[in-house]
């Protein structure tokens, strides 16, 4: 028996413990992703930030840099951070002060463009768009934080056959209420009635940080035993968690095989800015904020609907069955999208909406190749895995301004059919993942 599971007469194991406070801490945990869902609707990757970047500087080739700042700022801190983590008795305290910070980065966009007092269709300063740039990177740094932290606490806290649960209990909730806020909120802040200032985004962005500090907030009732790291040793150095990073990968089949299908899979992620932008050339002026916010709901709709299936099935049959459904599935993603916009289908651009349907995929599967990661390892190895498989995700996106800029060169109908070939790729390769519950 370790130290940390030693007990004294009466008391209960640290075991007997986790399993005495799970239901609450599931509990706990899914109300938090359900907040932080419903904030990450007013700042969604594929509609909101781009659609805003589109008003402060319209090129692709800028358009293009979100996916790479985003997957840079996730995958890079994590995994230079995660041996920190681990020495940290309680995870907890880092899941409060990264949401807290996720807030904080959205009040203060919010504020900024509330200083500037321009209108959307105004001449926006030259400065704006560095400056965003440089916030979006910010936010994602923490986000990165955010998810290593909130990962290690569910591997933590959660069994294996219960994290499915989590997932689908969140998933379904989440975009209950986040559909509900899109519907009354987010479209009369589009397309108002009467033109809002700054074009609504300083209720928009203040709304998303109101959100993301809230959940802060509800991990004060998490209940967390202790942990008893070897402080003796001296924290990884940079090159020692890139090398550690790489040792994972080398030495571990399984996890590589795991990293080569992520890799794949999220290239179309590099696609996220870009799909608004691609309806949006088939739409009229007048019905456009309508349309956004339509599929600001379909993306967020599918997510629960997604996350309660994949869920299910991971628990029942193991994650990989069900990250092998969902590439596949994400493979018809861009081939929706370019069906519906080829004048094949009358008024094609009204169903839209069902591309990003397939989309809400994208992060629930993100997701599950987590918590497949979480099942390959100890638990005192989880940071290093799920921080090592975060940097997988990150590797295609050096290619995202190469996208962007094939995109203002070539049209979106090329890029579109290859990023759907390697999807495909990626679905085929889950053949090749071998299932840990099995071994």
């Amino acid at each position: 028996m370790s130290k940390s599971e030693k007990t004294s007469p009466g008391e209960l194991s640290r075991d007997e413990s986790l399993i005495r406070d799970e239901p609450r801490n599931l509990l706990s945990l899914a109300l938090y992703n359900v907040v932080l869902r419903a904030a990450w609707i007013f700042k969604t990757e594929s509609v909101i930030m781009p659609r805003f970047l589109d008003v402060i500087d319209g090129s692709g080739l800028v358009r293009g840099l979100l996916p790479l700042l985003n997957r840079t700022g996730q995958s890079i801190p994590p995994l230079i951070l995660a041996d920190r983590l681990r020495r940290k008795p309680l995870k907890l305290h880092a899941l409060h002060r990264t949401s807290t910070l996720m807030g904080v980065c959205f009040l203060g966009l919010a504020a900024i463009w509330y200083l500037i007092g321009e209108p959307v269709n105004g001449g926006a300063p030259v400065w704006i768009a560095p400056a965003f740039l440089a916030i979006y990177v910010t936010f994602f740094v923490v986000s990165g934080l955010n998810q290593l932290a909130l990962g290690t606490l569910t591997g933590k806290l959660i069994r294996p056959d219960r994290r499915g649960r989590l997932l689908g209990r969140a998933g379904v909730i989440g975009s209950i209420l986040s559909v509900a806020l899109a519907w009354f909120l987010l479209a009369r802040w589009l397309e108002p009635p009467v033109h809002l200032p700054h074009g609504g985004y300083v209720l928009i962005f203040g709304f998303a940080g109101t959100g993301f500090a809230l959940a802060g907030l509800l991990t004060i009732p998490l209940r967390e035993p202790v942990d008893s790291p070897d402080i003796d040793q001296p924290c990884r150095s940079i090159a020692t968690a890139f090398r550690d990073a790489w040792l994972t990968i080398r030495t571990d089949q399984a996890f590589r095989r795991a990293a080569i299908v992520a890799m794949l899979f999220i290239s179309v992620q590099l696609l996220f800015p870009h799909f608004q932008a691609f309806g949006r050339k088939h739409l009229s002026d007048e019905n456009e904020g309508f349309q956004l916010m339509l599929w600001v709901i379909a993306q967020n709709a599918a997510v629960g609907a997604f996350s309660w299936g994949s869920g299910f099935i991971a628990d029942r049959f193991g994650n990989r069955l069900a990250i092998r459904i969902q590439a596949f599935l994400c493979t018809l993603t861009p081939l929706i999208a370019l069906l519906l916009t080829s004048g094949l289908i009358e008024h094609g651009i009204r169903w839209f909406w069902v591309a990003f349907v397939f989309l809400g995929l994208v992060p629930v599967t993100m997701k599950t190749f987590i918590n497949y990661t979480l099942e390959l390892t100890d638990t005192e190895n989880h940071p290093r895995y799920v921080s090592t498989m975060s940097l997988s995700f990150a590797v295609p996106f050096v290619l995202s301004p190469l996208v962007g800029g094939l995109i203002d060169s070539i049209g979106f109908e090329p890029v579109f059919l290859a990023i759907s070939g390697t999807i495909l790729t990626a679905g085929l390769l889950t053949f090749r993942m071998a299932e840990p519950r099995h071994s």
